[in-house]
């Protein structure tokens, strides 16, 4: 056990040290330049169009796709370790801002679609795959966690029960208003609304405007249904 942990340890120092050495440079001295060139050692494939801003920790960047025009802004965390089956996809365009936190566990497969804009101090997470569509808008201090706690065994620590992982799924063209929770098994359809401070507990209709805790649709963006939703 000690052995497996030293070997993911040095596998993980050349990231250490590189990231380390040029991820602190501020952006007005050609920080983005100098990271570009600096994690194109670690991770070939990047694309010479992404802006990555200081402090940017990447952990598993081999796991990482990384697409054109992608912006990545200071303090944000992407977090793949785990498992060598691991994949964050994230397509052209995508923004992620400032201090957003994206973790996996085991056998995690998270895709973000080109032009998704993910807000400040959001957090996503695994185990359970996550796929959020083309041209959503994420606002700031949204929880995206594609996971639960099991807690039916009183005899045995929460935290010790293992967790489920059904997944996410959060369609195209989606609007996640400041401080939503989406919960696992949830699939958003295609051009939803969810109000800010919303928790989403079940799937959301395409199309649907939702609010509240749990959320509930209020009305569909479609005008021949809108007294459908009442």
């Amino acid at each position: 056990m000690n052995q497996q942990i030293l070997s993911k340890k040095l596998e993980r120092l050349p990231e250490f040290l590189l990231t380390s050495l040029f991820g602190w440079i501020p952006s007005i001295l050609l920080g983005p330049q100098f990271r570009k060139l600096t994690y194109r050692l670690l991770y070939p494939q990047l694309p010479w169009k992404v802006f990555i801003e200081q402090n940017v920790d990447f952990f598993g960047i081999n796991s990482i796709e990384i697409g054109k025009n992608v912006y990545i802004f200071k303090g944000a965390r992407l977090d793949v370790r785990g498992h060598k089956n691991n994949r964050l996809r994230l397509g052209n365009g995508v923004a992620i801002e400032r201090n957003v936190e994206i973790g996996f566990l085991d056998n995690t497969n998270m895709d973000i679609g080109e032009e998704t804009f993910i807000g400040p101090n959001v957090c996503i997470g695994g185990p359970g795959d996550i796929t959020i569509g083309k041209r959503c808008l994420i606002a700031a201090h949204t929880g995206i966690i594609a996971n639960n706690h099991k807690f039916n065994d009183l005899s045995i620590a929460i935290k010790d029960q293992g967790v489920t992982r059904k997944g996410i799924v959060i369609e195209d063209d989606c609007w996640l208003g400041h401080g939503v929770t989406v919960l696992d098994g949830v699939t958003i359809g295609r051009g939803s609304v969810i109000g800010a401070g919303a928790v989403v507990t079940r799937s959301i209709p395409p199309f649907s405007v939702a609010v509240g805790t749990p959320a509930r649709v209020i009305k569909s963006r479609k005008p021949q249904e809108v007294g459908a939703c009442h």
